[in-house]
């Protein structure tokens, strides 16, 4: 099978890129937030500072007995103000009037008193969509004296102007904004962010092209943040697949090994069984009733040489399920090891009879042989075989009287070569068992013992499959 080499993106498509891009566009968001209201602002300040002017032009009349000025002063003083008319009216004195003689036609009228946020923003934004110059008319207090109402109408053109000029250079302004702060947001970010995963990258597809290289493991460098423990995770896990591919070539080792140890093994285990099949007709009764437990363990050791591969083969258990009474599977378990002169401990069996399950029966009888085996191993001379009826399953319960699983192998008691309390375990058994219970769709897990030694909990399911009729007539002898 060929592997498509990964390779890092262009520029164009890269994170890096992409964040550029959106930190831009993000700061351009935020300046048109800033930009709207600016420009409301600016036109309803011009629209103030005319009306100032206004009034402080109007006041002319009154230096004036008569309150009026020659046609002359009238129009200098329109056109410094730069509007068509001005009215002035104040409590208790009247109204003044500056106007030019030709009549005026307004397009729009402006009232400051009623203009709220979003007016002035609408209006602003009306102003420069504007494509020529129209007459409005604004009228409100006036700046210089909140009690005097000021009115005047004008050419909104060189507000549209000035406008626009200041709308133009507000944008021009926050493109520059947006560029410097995408700039030194892109290079931050590319230092803190990118380039730290550009580096967990690279190791990665270094890693994958040779796993078992020690060099390859990343070495994590000395930040705190969520990069830093990316990288820890990273070298732990690196390490983690490095360990589990060295055990991989150890089981496949040892599984070629076995492969050319078994012919001979199961040769000679069968050799022991035609020599123990003549005690079954031996005239001393002990021996004749010690003669059925030998016949199955050696039957027993003969099929274990032919599964003995399975742990360091891929692929999932293959099992042969027949309907089996779990008080006869204990009770032969129990007998086997009440016979076994190297074994002292005594395995009590409280499964009540009739229990019965669909299992693979080798599988699961090797399970309890070796949970009883680890128990006495450990140094405990009582096993409790106990049961709990679920509405789906059965809860077995394997306690003894040893020592206990001490706490600092509770963590890895269920991996293989880690999992074994003894120097000379090979930390594989609890590792199958495991396998075999999950084979079964069911599991294990360490309780607490009753005894004060260990308890191991097993779910059995009280039917994980349909029996293999061609074994249906297996019964224990």
């Amino acid at each position: 099978m060929v592997v498509k080499r990964l390779q890092f993106p262009s520029f164009r498509s890269s994170l890096s890129a992409k964040l550029l891009i959106l930190t831009t566009l993000f700061v351009l968001l935020a300046e048109v937030f800033i930009f709207v209201p600016s420009i409301a602002r600016f036109r309803l300040v011009y629209l103030q500072e005319k009306m100032a002017d206004a009034h402080l032009a109007i006041l002319a009349l009154d230096a004036t007995d008569d309150r009026m000025v020659s046609e002359d002063l009238e129009m200098e003083l329109l056109k410094h103000v730069s509007a068509d008319s001005i009215t002035l009216k104040r409590p208790d004195q009247g109204t003044l009037v500056l106007a030019n003689p030709e009549p005026l036609d307004v397009d729009y009228q402006v009232d400051l008193l009623e203009q709220d946020v979003f007016v002035l923003i609408l209006d602003a934004l009306r102003l420069l969509a504007q494509d020529e110059s129209r007459k409005v008319r604004v009228f409100g207090p006036s700046p210089k004296n909140p009690e005097a109402f000021v009115g005047l109408v004008f050419n909104d053109g060189e507000l549209r102007a000035e406008a626009a000029s200041y709308a133009f250079r507000i944008i021009l302004l926050s493109f520059v904004i947006a560029l410097m702060t995408a700039a030194l947001v892109f290079v931050s970010l590319h230092g803190i962010m990118v380039r730290p995963l550009r580096r967990i990258t690279r190791n990665m597809i270094a890693f994958s092209d040779s796993p078992e290289d020690g060099r390859r493991v990343i070495n994590p460098s000395e930040r705190h943040d969520e990069i830093g423990v990316m990288e820890q995770e990273l070298a732990s896990m690196q390490e983690a697949v490095q360990v589990s591919l060295d055990h991989k070539t150890r089981l496949a080792a040892l599984g070629t090994a076995a492969a050319k140890i078994n012919h001979d093994l199961r040769n000679g285990l069968a050799t022991a069984r035609l020599i123990s099949d003549r005690l079954t007709n031996s005239e001393d009764p002990d021996v004749r009733e010690v003669a059925p437990a030998l016949l199955s363990a050696i039957d027993r050791a003969v099929h274990i040489c032919g599964q003995m591969l399975n742990f360091s083969r891929e692929g999932e258990v293959e099992l042969v399920k027949i309907e089996v009474d779990l008080h006869e599977m204990i009770g032969e378990l129990s007998e086997s090891i009440r016979l076994a002169e190297s074994l002292s401990i005594v395995c009590q069996n409280h499964i009540p009879p009739g229990t019965l399950i669909t299992v693979d029966l080798e599988q699961l009888y090797r399970v309890f042989e070796n949970l009883v085996r680890n128990a006495e191993q450990a140094g405990a001379d009582l096993v409790e075989i106990r049961c709990e009826d679920e509405s789906d399953c059965l809860i077995v319960t394997v306690a003894d009287n040893g020592p206990g699983i001490p706490d600092e192998l509770r963590p890895k008691l269920f991996k293989a070569f880690k999992g074994s309390t003894r120097k000379t375990g090979s930390g594989l058994g609890l590792s199958i068992t495991r396998e075999l219970m999950r084979a079964h769709d069911g599991d294990i897990w360490l309780d607490v013992s009753e005894l004060g030694g260990a308890c191991f909990c097993l779910e059995i399911p009280r039917d994980s499959g349909r029996a293999d009729k061609s074994r249906e007539d297996v019964v224990f002898g």
